[in-house]
C-alpha cells in the first residue's frame, strides 16, 4: 500500500482537513494493525474524511469496500457485513465448504440454519485475505452506532486480526455514542472541529457574498462544525444573508442538522426541555434567571430537571461564574426547533416577567409572547428600537419597529412605526426593496394621514436610487415638511433628518431656485435652527460665497464632532467640510465609519465616509489609496442598491486616472456619470463629471475642450450662486482660457474670483487663486511676485499636485519671458512631484519646458531630486521603528494595503530590499 500511504488524489481538497488526513494516512503507514477508529461530533465531517481517504486509496490502486450503518437496518443481522462483502460475492467459491455455506446464509445468498458467528468471522477474514492477494484492501465503515449486532461482532473480530495483512480497517462513529462494536484497545483518532481560519475559508468559498455580520454570527454559531457552516446560511432568507433583516436569536437548522441534533433533545423529559428552552431564549446562562423563570411557567420546574441534559453531555454548569453553558450552539437551535410555538411564547412570557428591570430584554420577550395588538408592548418595542438605533444596529431597530407596528391597535400608530422602519432601512442599510414594501404597508394602514416625514425621507431614497428624478424627490420632501404637524420643532429628529435630506437635494440639483423652501423651513425652526443646517447650506451648498464667520462656525462644529459617534452626523459634518478643504480634520471619524461599515455598519454612511477619505487623499497625493477606496465604494453601491452614490466613487477614481494621464478611463467614468445623472437632474454629479473630463482634456493637451467643460459649470466671469463646484474648477478655467487665446475671459474670471471668498476657504484654494492672479498679470515682474507670494504661503506642501501645477505654471511663465535660468528650479521641482505622483502627462509637460529652457532631462530625473515623498518618509520612519503595516495604517488613518504599496516603492528608492534595512537607509537622509 505504498501509493496509498504516500499520495493523495489531486483535485479539490477538504478545506481545513489537510493535517487530519495526513495524520490518518501516516497512522495507517505506522501501525502494524492498519486499524483506525475515527470519532467526532455530529456534522464535524467524519463521512467526508472517510470519502477522502477512500478516494485516495482507490486512486492508489487499493480496493475499497464500504458499509454504513443505518437505523432502519440495525435489527437485521449481517446487513452491514452484506454491504461490505457484496463486491466479493464471486470469490466465495474460494472458501472451504463450511465457510462458504456459512457466508451464503449470513449474506442472504442461501437458505439454512443461522451459522455459527465464529465460522462467519473466520470465513470473512479468509475471504478478505484472498482478495488482498490481488491488491490491497481498505474496509470503510461509517456510522458504527447503527451497525447491526452480528456485523459489529464480525468487524471487531477482523479489526483485531489484520496485523501483517494488506488489509486496512477504518470506521467512524459519533463521540459519546455507544454501539455493538467493541473498539477497546484499538487505535482511535477524534476528528476536531475546523479551526477559525479554516472555518472562515470554507464559508468564504461557499458563500462569498455573505454579509460580514452574518458571516461572523455564522462562524460563532457553527464553532467550526462543517455541516453547520454549509447548512446554516441556506436556512436563512436572502435579506437575512445580506444583513438587511435581523437574524433570529437562534439560527434555524437545516434538514440534516435537525436530524442530527434535534433527535437528542426530543428524547429528554418535558421538564428538561422546558428548562433548556428558557436558557436558550434568555441567552445569558444565568442560573438565577433560569430558576426564577422556571417558576413562572405553567408547569414549574427546578434546576434538578437539568440533570438528564447534563448526563447526556448537552449542557454543563460552570462554577465561576455559575452559569449554564451549552456544549455547542447548535444544541440551542435544536431546542428551539423541538419546541412548539405555544411553548416558546410561554417561555418568553416567563422571561419578560423575570426581566422586568431590563427594558430592552423585557420588550423583546413581550413582543415574542404577545399575539393580539397591545399598545403598551408596541410602545416598549418602539422605545427599544430607538435605543438600539442609537447604538448603530439599524437591522435590529427595524425588526423592533416592525414588530411594534404589528402589535399596534391603531392604524395611525402602525403607519408611523412602519414609516420609521422604512426610513431606517433605506437610510442606513440599503434595504430599498424592503423599505418600499414597508411604505406601502404604512399607507394601507392609514391612507388618510398622508405622507409622514419618515415615509417621505424613505420615499426620497427610493426615488433617488431608482429611475426617479431630483425634482420629484424635491417636491415630495418639501410637501411633507410644509404639511407636517411637527410645529417646526428643532428638536424633532424626523424633521431635522428631512431638512438634511432637503439640503442634499438642493446641493445635488445645483440650482438656486431649489433653495428657497429649504431656507424658509430652517428659518421657522424653534427655538433655533441646529448650527450644522445653517453652516452646511453655505460651506457645502455655496462655498464660493461662504464668509469668514461661516467658516469659523464650521471649524467649531468640526472640533465638537471629533468624538462624535452618530454615523449620520459624522458624515454630515464631513460633507460640510468638503469644499472648504477641511476633510483631514474629520479623517479619523471617517475611518471609524469605514471600519464599522466593513463590520456590517450603516452602508450609506460607509459610502459617504469613503468619499471624504478619497477626496482628502486625492488632494494630499495619496492616489493609490484613492483608487483602492473608490473600488470599495463602487462595490458597496452595486451590492447595496445605492445607485445614487455610485458617482461619488466614479468621480474620485476619475480624478486620479485623469491626473495620472489615463485619460481613456477618466473620460469613460465621466461619461457614465453624465449618462446616469443628466436625466435625473442631478447637476452636481454632472459638474463633477465635467471636472474629470476637463482634467483629462488638459492631460491630453486639448485646452479648448477643457474650457468648454469648465464653463458649463461656471461661465467665465461668474461664480453662480449654489453651484458649489465652481470653487474647484476656476484654475482650470483660467488656464484653459489663456491657452486658447481667451485672455479676456481669463481676466474676467479672476476679477469674479476676487469678489468671492474662494481664496479664504483653504490654503489649497488660496494657492490656486494666487496662481490664477499671476497667470493673468500683464507684467512679468508682477507675475513673478504673485507666484512667489502664492508659493510662500504656509502648508502648500500638503497639496502636492496643485503645488506642482503652480510651479509648472510659474516655470512656464519664466521660460516664456526668457528667464531661462530662473525657470529651471520650479520646473525641476514640479517634474519631481509629478513623477512621484505618477502623473505622466504633467510630467511630460515639465520635461518639455525644461528642455526648452536648455536643460536635457531624462525620464527618471524627477525621482532623483527628492528620494521620498512626505508620506513615504513618514511611513518609512514608522516602519523602521518596528510597527506593522496595520499599526502604521491605524496611526496615519490609511489602509494597510496602502502602507504595503508605499513600502514596495520605498525599498528600491532607498536601494534596500527589506524592512530591516530601513533604519540605516534613513539615517543619511537626516530630518529634512
Amino acid at each position: 500500500m505504498t501509493g496509498f500511504e504516500a499520495h493523495r488524489t489531486p483535485g479539490t481538497p477538504l478545506v481545513g482537513r489537510e493535517r487530519d488526513l495526513d495524520r490518518i494516512l501516516e497512522g495507517f503507514a505506522q501501525r502494524a494493525g492498519g486499524v483506525l477508529l475515527l470519532s467526532g461530533d455530529p456534522g464535524v465531517g467524519k463521512s467526508a474524511v472517510l470519502d477522502a481517504v477512500a478516494t485516495q486509496a482507490d486512486h492508489d490502486g487499493t480496493r475499497v469496500l464500504r458499509a454504513a450503518g443505518a437505523e432502519f437496518e440495525a435489527d437485521i443481522s449481517y446487513s452491514a457485513l452484506h454491504q461490505i462483502l457484496l463486491p466479493l460475492h464471486d470469490a466465495l467459491d474460494r472458501l472451504a465448504a463450511p465457510g462458504r455455506e456459512a457466508m451464503n446464509v449470513a449474506l442472504g445468498f442461501g437458505a439454512g440454519p443461522p451459522p455459527e458467528r465464529l465460522v462467519v468471522c473466520n470465513a470473512s477474514l479468509a475471504l478478505l485475505r484472498s482478495a488482498a492477494q490481488d491488491r490491497p484492501v481498505l474496509l470503510v465503515v461509517d456510522d458504527l452506532p447503527w451497525v447491526d449486532r452480528a456485523s459489529a461482532a464480525v468487524f471487531g473480530f477482523l479489526a483485531r486480526r489484520l496485523s501483517g495483512d494488506s488489509i486496512r480497517f477504518l470506521a467512524a462513529s459519533r463521540t459519546g455514542t455507544g454501539s455493538f462494536f467493541d473498539g477497546s484497545g484499538l487505535a482511535a483518532y477524534e476528528l476536531p472541529a475546523l479551526d477559525k481560519d479554516a472555518a472562515a475559508r470554507l464559508v468564504d468559498l461557499r458563500f462569498p457574498d455573505l454579509a460580514h455580520p452574518v458571516r461572523r454570527r455564522l462562524l460563532d454559531t457553527a464553532q467550526g462544525n462543517p455541516l453547520a457552516l454549509l447548512e446554516l446560511p441556506d436556512a436563512l432568507r436572502a435579506d437575512q444573508r445580506r444583513a438587511r433583516e435581523v437574524l433570529p436569536t437562534v439560527l434555524p437548522l437545516g434538514e440534516r442538522l435537525r436530524s442530527l441534533f434535534a433527535s437528542r433533545v426530543r428524547t429528554l423529559p418535558a421538564a428538561t426541555r422546558g428548562l433548556l428552552l428558557l436558557a436558550t431564549l434568555d441567552g445569558t446562562g444565568r442560573l438565577g434567571v433560569l430558576a426564577a423563570a422556571a417558576r413562572e411557567t405553567d408547569a414549574p420546574a427546578d434546576l434538578r430537571d437539568l440533570d438528564p441534559a447534563e448526563r447526556d453531555g448537552l449542557v454543563r454548569v460552570e462554577e465561576s461564574p455559575r452559569r449554564l453553558v451549552f456544549r455547542h450552539p447548535l444544541i440551542m437551535s435544536a431546542v428551539v426547533e423541538a419546541a412548539t410555538s405555544s411553548a416558546r411564547r410561554e417561555a418568553h412570557r416567563a422571561l419578560a416577567h423575570v426581566l422586568a428591570d431590563q427594558p430592552e430584554q423585557r420588550a423583546w420577550h413581550l413582543g415574542e409572547a404577545t399575539l393580539q395588538p397591545d399598545e403598551e408592548v408596541a410602545l416598549l418595542l418602539e422605545r427599544t428600537a430607538r435605543r438600539i438605533l442609537d447604538r448603530g444596529d439599524a437591522v435590529a431597530a427595524i425588526a423592533a419597529l416592525t414588530r411594534a407596528a404589528d402589535l399596534s391597535p391603531l392604524g395611525v400608530d402602525r403607519a408611523r412605526r412602519l414609516s420609521e422602519a422604512a426610513y431606517v432601512g433605506a437610510e442606513a442599510i440599503g434595504a430599498l426593496h424592503s423599505a418600499s414594501e414597508l411604505l406601502e404597508d404604512a399607507w394601507r394602514a392609514d391612507p388618510a394621514r398622508g405622507m409622514s416625514l419618515n415615509s417621505a425621507n424613505a420615499a426620497v431614497q427610493l426615488v433617488l436610487n431608482s429611475d426617479g428624478d431630483l425634482s420629484t424627490a424635491h417636491r415630495l420632501l418639501v410637501g411633507a415638511i410644509e404639511e407636517g404637524d411637527h410645529g417646526y420643532d428643532a428638536e424633532d429628529p424626523a424633521l431635522v433628518d428631512a431638512l438634511h435630506f432637503l439640503l442634499l437635494l438642493c446641493n445635488y440639483g445645483a440650482r438656486e431656485e431649489l433653495w428657497a423652501p429649504y431656507h424658509a423651513a430652517v428659518a421657522r425652526l424653534r427655538p433655533a435652527p441646529p448650527p450644522l443646517l445653517l453652516v452646511a447650506a453655505e460651506a457645502w451648498g455655496d462655498p464660493a460665497h461662504a464668509d469668514a464667520a461661516t467658516l469659523r462656525d464650521l471649524d467649531e462644529i468640526i472640533d465638537g464632532a471629533l468624538k462624535e459617534t452618530d454615523p449620520a452626523r459624522v458624515v454630515r459634518v464631513g460633507t460640510a467640510a468638503l469644499y472648504p478643504d477641511r476633510l483631514s480634520a474629520v479623517r479619523e471619524s471617517a475611518w471609524r465609519l469605514v471600519r464599522q461599515g466593513r463590520e456590517g455598519g450603516p452602508v450609506r454612511r460607509h459610502i459617504g465616509a469613503l468619499l471624504h477619505l478619497c477626496l482628502d487623499d486625492y488632494h494630499r497625493g495619496r492616489w493609490t489609496e484613492v483608487l483602492e477606496l473608490s473600488e470599495e465604494g463602487l462595490t458597496l453601491c452595486a451590492k447595496s442598491g445605492y445607485a445614487v452614490c455610485t458617482w461619488f466613487s466614479q468621480y474620485t477614481k476619475g480624478l486620479v486616472t485623469a491626473s495620472r494621464g489615463d485619460t481613456g478611463t477618466a473620460h469613460a467614468l465621466a461619461d457614465a456619470m453624465i449618462d446616469w445623472a443628466s436625466p435625473r437632474g442631478i447637476r452636481a454629479a454632472v459638474h463633477c463629471a465635467q471636472h474629470v473630463h476637463a482634467l483629462a482634456d488638459i492631460a491630453d493637451g486639448d485646452f479648448d475642450a477643457a474650457y468648454r467643460r469648465v464653463t458649463s459649470i461656471s461661465p467665465a466671469g461668474s461664480f453662480p450662486p449654489y453651484v458649489a463646484h465652481a470653487s474647484w474648477v476656476f484654475f482650470e478655467l483660467v488656464e484653459a482660457a489663456l491657452r486658447t487665446g481667451r485672455r479676456a475671459d481669463a481676466v474676467a474670471h479672476v476679477r469674479a474670483l476676487r469678489e468671492t471668498n474662494v481664496a479664504g476657504l483653504s490654503p489649497r484654494l488660496a494657492l490656486l487663486a494666487g496662481c490664477a492672479e499671476a497667470l493673468v498679470a500683464d507684467d512679468d515682474a508682477e507675475a513673478s511676485r504673485l507666484f512667489e507670494k502664492a508659493l510662500a504661503a504656509p502648508d502648500v506642501e500638503r497639496w502636492p499636485f496643485e503645488l506642482a501645477r503652480v510651479r509648472l505654471a510659474y516655470g512656464e511663465r519664466l521660460r516664456r519671458s526668457r528667464a531661462l535660468s530662473e525657470s529651471k528650479a520650479p520646473l525641476t521641482a514640479a517634474l519631481a512631484a509629478f513623477e512621484q505622483l505618477e502623473s505622466s502627462a504633467w510630467a511630460e509637460r515639465a520635461r518639455k519646458e525644461l528642455r526648452a529652457a536648455g536643460r536635457v532631462v531624462s525620464h527618471s530625473e524627477g525621482r532623483a531630486g527628492a528620494v521620498l515623498t512626505a508620506q513615504e518618509r513618514e511611513i518609512a520612519e514608522l516602519a523602521a521603528t518596528g510597527l506593522t503595516n496595520k499599526q502604521i495604517a491605524e496611526r496615519l488613518f490609511i489602509s494597510h494595503r496602502t502602507v504595503g504599496a508605499h513600502l514596495y516603492q520605498i525599498y528600491p528608492k532607498l536601494g534596500i530590499g527589506s524592512r530591516t534595512a530601513l533604519r540605516d537607509a534613513l539615517r543619511p537622509l537626516g530630518r529634512d
